[in-house]
């Protein structure tokens, strides 16, 4: 008895090994003699993971001795996709496949993996309905017809779709562990109910958007690094419209919401360092004025404390802080550094010694093409409102040449304050401003106080029309007395 049970943890064992790694066999009739490789989806790229070459009866195999990352996978042949939109990748990592090119999905034969075979079935099932429902969606497009004449096929189309749903649905109850399965899950609507009424019998308005937003990822798995590998990018689709549609657009808000979801993605590595990224990428040069403020927080809070040390290198972590440093200064809300420079007289001139509502710090380079477009509709922009919104603009050459600097201000006809960035009194203008491109606006109010930056002149106008508003607003409501 001791000897069998030796030999039964013996097989065991080889069990394991062989189990570890990856080996997918394929057949397909039509690829003789040809080189095939493995590709994947990640974020929004595509990348070769493997190479194979199929023999002269169409035989080939991909095996690694670590398994693969999750997802979904496809072949290449030259410079071609095949078998689009792929095959899974997920927990079984050991099986064939048997198709024909020419219609690989109907073809299809699984053999070891009941994901990739539940895969495939939805997807003629799918094919099918979608089949039986083209004359009724013909019929409903049709502009010419009236509504009731749309009415048998409405209900013939929804008779279809109702058998969609309920094939889906019962897949997902039966295999809920399966890619297959969370894939449709991914694109199930969150069921939002009717909202419920105050103790006064008002509807409460914001209770829908609450609900939606609190269920939001229901139906996706942040902590699923088989999510970050799709034919289209789910995980940066759905974190974007998390971000930018179902969170004010404020440092704030937009921080807690990205802190929230680190919580879940933090429970896989992967999908950890994933979603924190795409949140420095996407607020370091961010759409919004202002939200850089979140590229400097997920700096501080993820990367300064060593939290993203796991896979950062040092060159990356170098990198970003020199850019963080650089920025930090010159944040919506910031006090702006004092600059002090030399103009076309050599008299030194300073920008806190404009005592208008508003001062525009116009940084420029002479030779700049762009600042070539931009500054004549400064000019303009000078010319017509300067003295209705009460403002200077101090305009900085980043050029050292104070030849060119004179001769931009006479052919740009330039009558505001310009000073030679280069000759400063105050140490580097870069240490107080982040202006590395130039043109480049920084708005000012009386305090000095940073209120825009980045605008195009064309921008102005409307920025100082709804910052006057908001500040009409905003005294209004101020209670009286204080």
């Amino acid at each position: 008895m001791k000897f069998l049970f030796t030999l039964f943890l013996a097989g065991c064992s080889i069990l394991a090994v062989a189990q570890e790694g990856y080996q997918i066999n394929f057949h397909v009739k039509e690829l003789k003699d040809t080189t095939v490789f493995l590709g994947y989806y990640f974020g929004e790229g595509t990348f070769i993971k493997d190479t194979a070459r199929a023999d002269r009866t169409g035989h080939f195999s991909f095996s690694g001795s670590k398994r693969l990352e999750k997802g979904v996978y496809f072949l290449v042949m030259g410079k071609l996709k095949a078998f689009e939109p792929g095959f899974l990748v997920y927990q079984n990592q050991h099986f064939s496949m048997e198709a024909s090119n020419t219609d690989y999905i109907k073809t299809m034969k699984v053999t070891g993996d009941d994901d990739n075979r539940l895969f495939f079935e939805n997807m003629v099932f799918n094919m099918e309905r979608h089949q039986e429902a083209s004359p009724f969606i013909a019929i409903l497009k049709d502009s010419t017809l009236k509504e009731d004449q749309k009415k048998d096929a409405r209900e013939s189309y929804n008779k279809i779709d109702s058998r969609v749903q309920s094939y889906q649905k019962d897949l997902i109850a039966k295999y809920p562990n399966t890619l297959t399965a969370k894939l449709l899950q991914i694109n199930k609507r969150v069921d939002v109910p009717e909202p419920p009424k105050k103790a006064d019998g008002s509807i409460d308005s914001l209770f829908q958007y609450r609900y939606y937003r609190k269920h939001f990822f229901d139906n996706f798995d942040l902590a699923n690094d088989a999510m970050m590998r799709l034919p289209t990018a789910q995980y940066q689709l759905k974190l974007n419209e998390y971000l930018d549609k179902l969170t004010v657009q404020t440092a704030d808000s937009i921080m807690s919401a990205i802190d929230g979801l680190a919580l879940v993605a933090k429970t896989n590595p992967e999908t950890y360092k994933y979603l924190i990224w795409s949140c420095v990428y996407k607020y370091q040069k961010p759409a919004i004025m202002g939200l850089d403020e979140v590229y400097i927080r997920l700096y501080d809070k993820y990367f300064v404390t060593g939290l993203m040390d796991y896979w950062m290198t040092a060159s990356m972590k170098k990198s970003m802080k020199e850019y963080a440093d650089k920025i930090r200064t010159s944040l919506i809300g910031k006090t702006g550094g004092n600059l002090i420079m030399q103009d076309q007289a050599l008299q030194a001139k300073s920008l806190y010694d404009i005592k208008k509502k508003y001062s525009i710090i116009y940084f420029f380079d002479p030779d700049c093409g762009h600042c070539k477009e931009e500054s004549p509709k400064l000019v303009d922009f000078y010319n017509r409102k300067k003295d209705k919104l009460n403002f200077e603009v101090f305009a900085v050459s980043l050029d050292t040449s104070m030849v060119k600097m004179r001769n931009y201000i006479r052919d740009m006809k330039m009558t505001w304050i310009t000073v030679n960035g280069p000759r400063t009194y105050l140490g580097n203008l870069h240490n107080a401003y982040y202006a590395e491109t130039t043109p480049m606006v920084y708005v000012l109010d009386s305090k000095k106080k940073i209120i825009a930056k980045g605008l195009t002149v064309s921008q102005l106008e409307e920025f100082f029309t709804g910052y006057e508003r908001y500040e009409q607003r905003k005294a209004a409501l101020k209670p009286k007395g204080t």
